[in-house]
């Protein structure tokens, strides 16, 4: 009875681990300039993927709050990337970028997005990871810089 007992134990806490493993996944992302962003690369920071989109306006709503918090902790303990979906060129991409002072990197959503990080049911989407690499939070809808920050901070 132990025997069997240890063995599912054992069992139990492979499981665990193969799914700690699976959340910890790194990903590699190309944004718009050209540049790689690797989960693993950011070790230290907190990583917010936030998935958008242009006709959307829950996720124009929460553009200030992420470019503000990117821009001041960019250097510190953040690192903000923004993957827009559904659009309808790049050049109307880059009109809005421009347009909201997107100050962070925008990656062109595709299926390999999607495979790495996640679906989304809704935009906006975010997958927050903590400074370990680990995936902590998928908050959907808008998000703001007071989550955030209690995120960070360890309030939330």
């Amino acid at each position: 009875m132990k025997r069997i007992l240890f063995f599912l134990m054992a069992l139990m806490v492979s499981q665990f681990s193969y799914a700690e493993a699976g959340a910890a996944a790194d990903f590699v992302l190309k944004d718009m300039a050209g540049n790689k962003h690797q989960l693993s690369a950011y070790k230290g920071k907190w990583v917010l993927v936030n998935y958008w989109a242009t006709w959307c306006p829950p996720c124009l709503e929460e553009v200030p709050d992420l470019v503000n918090l990117y821009d001041r902790r960019k250097q510190k303990d953040l690192m903000v990337l923004g993957v827009v979906f559904d659009y309808k060129d790049v050049k109307e991409v880059n009109e809005y970028v421009d347009d909201m002072l997107m100050s962070y990197p925008i990656v062109l959503g595709d299926d390999s997005v999607t495979a790495q990080i996640g679906p989304a049911g809704v935009l906006p989407t975010t997958f927050i990871y903590n400074p370990q690499g680990r995936l902590v939070k998928i908050k959907r809808g808008i998000i703001t810089r007071a989550f955030i920050e209690d995120m960070i901070t360890g309030k939330k």
